[in-house]
């Protein structure tokens, strides 16, 4: 697929997010923002015999986190607690498609992170001195 049939799959996931919204009762949940650059992510997910049964986010943000959010909800659906406490960066990027800057890259992670918080029962995240 060329790079830039990619970026229009990248904005039909920002203008029409997939699986976006709150679910009344998750089995998991989890919000963390980015307060460099603003951009905020929430996932709701229930489950079933430990298998994701239903995911939905929400947040706000540029086109990078909230498309990678849209994208990565589609992704988890129906994939075990187990396969998706395994992804990793470089299913992001992939799922996403195309090079991004290394100052993208927080953006693109932000919603790896908060999937990863709320599957491996993080409360709150540390703070990093300096970010």
């Amino acid at each position: 697929m060329l790079e830039s049939e990619q970026f229009d799959i990248i904005l039909d996931h920002y203008d029409q997010p997939r699986n976006h919204g709150h679910l009344e009762d998750p089995d998991y949940s989890f919000e963390e923002g980015n307060p460099v650059c603003g951009d905020i992510i929430r996932f709701d997910i229930n489950t079933n015999d430990n298998r994701i049964t239903k995911v939905n986010f929400s947040g706000e943000g540029c086109v990078i986190s909230q498309a990678t959010g849209s994208m990565l909800s589609e992704l988890i659906k129906d994939k075990t607690l187990d396969e998706v406490r395994e992804l990793d960066a470089n299913d992001i990027f992939s799922v996403l498609g195309i090079r991004l800057s290394p100052i993208r890259y927080k953006c693109a992670l932000l919603s790896l992170k908060v999937i990863k918080a709320a599957l491996f029962d993080i409360k709150e995240w540390p703070e990093v001195p300096g970010e």
